[in-house]
């Protein structure tokens, strides 16, 4: 289990491989000047710069828990990037994107999490259930598991819709307290048998220092991208921060709401 929050790891994108034509996000693999390969979440997209924040922020939470996340990197696009690129929508996209986008370690072979074919063991099940009720993750849907088994251990995916929240922001205090509804579609639920205990590990490991160190990890200009919002990047920063936190003391409410939403399915 990781005990500190390493930096994040900036790289430029080389080359445009392919689309990956799913949801409203248009992802792409791309490789970039370390010679890796990388899923691409553009800033340009669709769901926006917020997308990237929640990516960030629930994607390192997780791995903070020790499940298994994709290293996570900066990915500069340069203003030249793209622009033999012959699909227009693809173009335009990498026009609205270029600066800091964000990427995710390509995983090469392997295969979308079926619930009809793997069996994950009731601890795990727990862990990721608590999490996504923390971050209120409403995209871990039989439908849309954005789960991979790699390696023959399963990795977490795709965390764009979480913190939901901060698409209105005003109201940050009321979602920190509510329970997380869309617990109830969520895919791993039926395993989730040990919400306690999940409750128990989560609170110690993610202390106020530990979102702290999270959080600080977002980028001023992510921060700062919508200008009808009040404050500084400090700001900004601290109402996540609040928001994790004063929802971490108050963990019994989800808990308690995604054990309830449990029993009513098995």
């Amino acid at each position: 289990m990781n005990n500190t929050t390493s930096p994040i790891r900036f790289v430029n994108v080389m080359r445009y491989v392919t689309p990956l034509r799913e949801g409203g996000s248009m992802p792409a693999i791309a490789e970039a000047d370390d010679d890796f390969l990388y899923v691409l979440k553009f800033r340009g997209a669709g769901q926006g710069i917020k997308a990237l924040i929640a990516e960030l922020i629930g994607g390192e939470l997780a791995r903070a828990l020790g499940l298994k996340v994709p290293e996570i990197v900066f990915a500069n696009l340069d203003t030249a990037f793209g622009r033999t690129e012959p699909d227009e929508e693809i173009q335009d996209l990498l026009k609205a994107s270029v600066g800091l986008n964000l990427g995710l370690h390509y995983l090469e072979s392997s295969i979308t999490f079926d619930p009809a074919v793997y069996t994950i063991n009731a601890s795990l099940a727990s862990q990721i259930v608590w999490l996504d009720c923390l971050i209120t993750n409403v995209d871990r849907t039989a439908r849309n598991t954005n789960m991979l088994m790699w390696g023959r251990e399963l990795w977490l995916i795709d965390h764009g819709a979480s913190l939901y929240f901060h698409h209105t922001w005003t109201n940050w205090k009321e979602h920190a307290l509510r329970p997380f509804a869309q617990v109830k579609d969520h895919v791993l639920l039926p395993q989730a048998s040990q919400l306690d205990s999940a409750d128990l590990a989560g609170r110690a490991i993610l202390t106020e220092e530990r979102i702290r160190a999270i959080v600080s990890l977002v980028p001023d200009e992510w921060l700062l991208a919508d200008t009808q919002e009040a404050g500084d990047a400090n700001e900004r920063r601290e109402v996540y921060i609040q928001f994790l936190t004063t929802r971490i003391a108050s963990s019994e409410i989800f808990v308690k709401a995604a054990q309830h939403a449990r029993e009513s399915l098995i």
